[in-house]
């Protein structure tokens, strides 16, 4: 009989990023049809309850599942396929509606960040709605990563036939690497946070035909996070 290696025998197979996905969304789908479960039970709890402090105890119950649930739903939002609706719109237009839509959503954080636009007259084909989405999403990681001191910059403008979009922000200490930015979902995780609103950013951008890069200059201690979209076709 052979005797027994020292070797570690490890599962080293893999599963598909595609694999991953489908799992990930039945999964979310499974818990929130319990959770919506839970949230009607809750309710009709809260009708017999007479109890003043049974009553308010019930309430936070409920907004507990609802953020339970509108986590849920938004990990889905992250993993599902890009379904977009492409329309000319006026880069000056899309990047108003943008400054308007991110101080109602980060009405804290407003006044800390500079806007430089010069978008001209050009014209963008884009989804507006997909598109906001992703720049919102950039200033959000912007706030809840280790954000050093000092102002964001945000510049909208035209180069060379494109519609180029930056956000320079002061990072003290920054150790990742950008060469797959966007490229690598899943390999940051931290609580409510889960790794894939960069990838979901690279897949609306290239979807509208651009491209998303990122450079940190050590130097300034600046991450400088660019998006390039070309123009929309001039009219024959």
């Amino acid at each position: 009989m052979g005797s027994a290696t020292s070797e570690d025998h490890t599962d080293s197979s893999s599963v598909s990023w595609t694999d991953t996905v489908r799992f990930v969304r039945q999964l979310s789908h499974d818990l929130r049809n319990h959770l919506n479960a839970a949230e009607l039970q809750a309710v009709y709890i809260g009708e017999l309850a007479g109890d003043g402090e049974l009553k308010a105890e019930i309430k936070r119950l409920r907004a507990t599942i609802g953020r339970l649930s509108t986590t849920l739903q938004k990990l889905s939002a992250d993993l599902g396929q890009i379904k977009s609706s492409f329309m000319p719109y006026r880069a000056a237009d899309f990047v108003e509606h943008l400054r308007q839509k991110f101080t109602h959503d980060f009405p804290n954080e407003s006044t800390v960040v500079d806007w430089h636009v010069q978008p001209g007259d050009a014209t963008l084909n884009i989804d507006p709605q997909l598109l906001q989405q992703a720049l919102l999403e950039l200033f959000a990681n912007a706030f809840q990563h280790e954000r050093g001191q000092g102002p964001l910059v945000a510049t909208a403008k035209i180069d060379n036939d494109r519609f180029v979009f930056a956000l320079r922000e002061p990072k003290a200490r920054f150790e990742l690497a950008t060469e797959k930015w966007g490229r690598e979902p899943l390999q940051k995780i931290s609580q409510s946070h889960y790794g894939l609103g960069l990838n979901r950013v690279r897949v609306i951008v290239e979807a509208h035909g651009g491209e998303l890069r990122a450079h940190y200059n050590p130097t300034e201690s600046v991450l400088l996070t660019t998006i390039t979209l070309p123009l929309s076709a001039e009219p024959s």
